[in-house]
Formats: structure tokens, sequence, C-alpha cells
């Protein structure tokens, strides 16, 4: 049978490790066919759930499917511009882009409240996590709406990696909140703006996830935190970068030809405290 994105053409940012890579997996799983970026091919080694020491595109490759790699810089606007024009050229059209890369300072230097927080800090969440998500959507709309729409009568879909913190605050992570809660907004605004275009645009709001963002949740010196972290989610227990990929398949699929300017929460239940 054929697969839920059989046909259709995707780009996936941060796509070396953690969310990206597996969202890849998962769509090519599903047919499609991908150009992966990221600022380097190799992916990054620490608290991974899959074994492969294959990089994203051979790893496909290995599953019998298509997929290329082009490096990115997702806060250059000629890198963001260069990769959808990457798309075009190899494949001929564009269906889907998925804005995942960014980053999370806190992650690796720890929370701190908002008066000890360093405006650096900001600074880069506000220019990875925000400015890069705009770029994609930007370039990748312009070129979608030039496009014949699908069987589906659809141009396109547009999935950006929000968080849970973008519809909830926290402690100590002012530049995660700020610019999660700013890709919210972009998410809403260019779902009006694209949707006379029939091209959707949505988020996807994960909880905690075993990735790299929140390594220091992983070590064994953190195992109280942890617990703690756990036992707020009903399902207990941390997500996996293989639960928000089924949610970015659903969201790239025509199952969501209802559904735009959306912040899918991916969190076990996390959310509902």
């Amino acid at each position: 049978m054929p697969g839920r994105l059989t046909n259709k053409i995707a780009i996936i940012t941060g796509s070396s490790s953690g969310i990206g890579r597996a969202t890849a997996l998962a769509f090519a799983a599903e047919g499609c066919t991908i150009l992966c970026s990221d600022l380097t091919e190799t992916f990054r080694t620490e608290h991974r759930t899959d074994t492969s020491d294959l990089t994203t595109v051979a790893a496909i490759q290995a599953l019998g499917g298509t997929a290329l790699y082009q490096k990115c810089d997702t806060t250059s606007a000629a890198d963001v511009e260069a990769l959808v024009a990457r798309a075009v050229k190899e494949f001929g059209r564009l269906d889907i882009m998925v804005n995942n890369a960014g980053i999370s300072v806190e992650g690796q230097a720890g929370p701190k409240p908002v008066w000890e927080y360093d405006e650096a800090w900001l600074q880069k969440s506000l220019d990875v996590n925000v400015r890069g998500v705009f770029l994609g959507i930007k370039f990748a709309s312009r070129q979608m709406m030039g496009q014949e729409p699908g069987p589906s009568g659809d141009r396109g879909w547009i999935i950006n990696l929000a968080s849970v913190f973008g519809l909830n605050g926290g402690p100590g992570i002012s530049g995660y909140v700020a610019s999660k809660h700013a890709v919210m907004g972009l998410t809403k605004v260019a779902a009006w703006d694209c949707a006379p275009h029939r091209i959707h645009v949505n988020s996807i709001c994960p909880g905690y996830t075993q990735t790299s963002f929140i390594h220091k949740l992983l070590t064994p010196e953190s195992e109280a935190y942890r617990k703690q972290i756990e036992a707020q989610h009903p399902f207990r227990g941390l997500g996996t970068p293989e639960d928000i990929a089924r949610a970015a398949v659903f969201l790239a699929s025509e199952d969501a030809s209802w559904v735009t300017g959306i912040g899918l929460p991916v969190d076990g239940g996390y959310h509902s405290m």
C-alpha cells in the first residue's frame, strides 16, 4: 500500500539528530522524499533513542528511500532560500516544510531566574528559534504559493516545532519560553496568511523529550529531579523523538486536511497540570 506521504517532497531542518532525525525516518517510511538539513550531517551521540551509526540520509537510503543533505544555518536568509531552491531543483516542488531546528540554551547552561538571565542567551534563543522558523515559513510558503495544488487541492504543509512551553510558562527559562511563544504566534499569523493558497501551517508542542535538549535531566546525577519531572506526566516517563515524529506525519498528510493554525501538544499530558 502507498504510504501517507507517497510522492511528497519535504525539507526537514535540524534533521541530523533527535526529533528531526526521527521525523525524517518516519516521513521516509511513509514514502516521502526528503532534503535533510542541519549545520553538520553527523549526529550528536548523546541520549539517542536509535542505535544506528548511519547519518540520517544514509539511514533513509538503507531503507530504500530517497534523501539528500544540504548544510543550512537557519538564521541565514540566504541559506534558507537556497535550501528551498535546492529541493525544487532536485525534486521539482516542495510539499512539506518542517521547521525543526532549534536550541535550548538553558538545557546546556542550566536555568536562571530572569534577574540573572544573560541577554546573550535571550538573543541566541530568538535568533535560532524565532528567526529560523520565520525564514522557513517565508521561503517555503513563497514556493508553495506558485505550485499547482496536489490531488487534495492543497499546495503545502508547514510544520513548526514549538514546545509545551510555547503554551505555558516555567521558571528559569526566559529565552526558551519567549521564543516558543513567538513560534506559536508566527504559526497563527502564517496560517491566516497562507490559508487562501491552501497551505497548512501548524505547530507541534513537544513536552520533555529524550534529546540533547534535556541532557542534564538524563544524567545519573539528576535522577531525583528527573523522577520529579516524570511524575508531572500522567503517563509518567519522558517522550521519545519517535512520539513527536508520528504527530508530524499526521500534520503533513491529507489526514490533517481541515487542520491549520494549531499547536498540537505531544507531551504525555504534561500541559494538563
